[in-house]
């Protein structure tokens, strides 16, 4: 059974131990206060040891808020997984805000037999509003080597997003990267994701590696997550 020997935490993160799911530890990232709010440097460091299992959820979704400054906000996620040990990084949506101005950044690093299925959504405005600005990277290093580096923004700075080539009328966007070293004999088949374009689409498609990325849009939060839980059910794997 997996253990937690150190859970620490500050400021607008409190950490809450869940009930194991097995031999799977389960934490749950509550926030104490509003946050990231602009001017913010928030960051959240999590390492899972040989053999271990650990899933890490939010309370709630993380609101990204304009602050008392016009300074952009930071949000850091490292992650380290080591040999033999899964981690499930399940949070909820990101909702970007009117006014706010958020750079998020993902560092993952795995080591060969590292298991890993990282879910990130962004929720572009509440209800009738526009989002903030946004931006978001991703990069994942397995032994050592480049995974996938990824970089994505939405807003000001960003023009063009809400165009017919990228979110048009959507207002949500989300991704699953599941790495897992049995894809290396078996990669998941390239399909795509939703039946009507109108209440979201995406695609479900293998690296150049054991992993697998799964990309959609939809309107609001819902219709995503049922688009992204569809991506992670089992499926017959490619002929090889």
């Amino acid at each position: 059974m997996t253990v937690l020997p150190l859970l620490r935490s500050d400021g607008p993160f409190h950490l809450r131990q869940l009930r194991n799911h097995g031999s799977q530890a389960r934490v749950c990232v509550v926030s104490a206060m509003s946050a990231p709010l602009g001017g913010d440097r928030l960051a959240i460091d999590v390492s899972v040891e040989a053999g271990a299992q650990l899933e890490i959820t939010t309370a709630a979704a993380t609101l990204a808020l304009r602050g008392a400054t016009t300074d952009h906000a930071t949000y850091d996620v490292t992650l380290t997984v080591g040999e033999q040990a899964t981690l499930y990084w399940l949070p909820q949506p990101l909702i970007s805000t009117r006014g706010s101005n958020l750079r998020q950044t993902y560092t993952v690093d795995l080591a060969p037999t590292a298991r890993l299925i990282l879910r990130e959504e962004l929720i572009l405005g509440r209800a009738h509003e526009p989002p903030g600005d946004l931006s978001s990277h991703l990069t994942v290093h397995r032994d050592g080597r480049p995974l996938l580096a990824q970089h994505t923004t939405f807003g000001s700075t960003a023009p063009g997003w809400d165009g017919p080539a990228v979110l048009g009328e959507h207002r949500a966007t989300g991704q699953i990267l599941i790495v897992d070293p049995a894809f290396a004999n078996a990669p998941p088949a390239t399909r795509l994701l939703g039946d009507e374009p109108a209440n979201g689409e995406g695609i479900v498609a293998p690296l150049a590696g054991p992993a697998v990325l799964a990309t959609a849009l939809a309107p609001t939060a819902t219709p995503l997550r049922h688009l992204l839980d569809d991506a992670v059910r089992p499926r017959t794997p490619c002929s090889t």
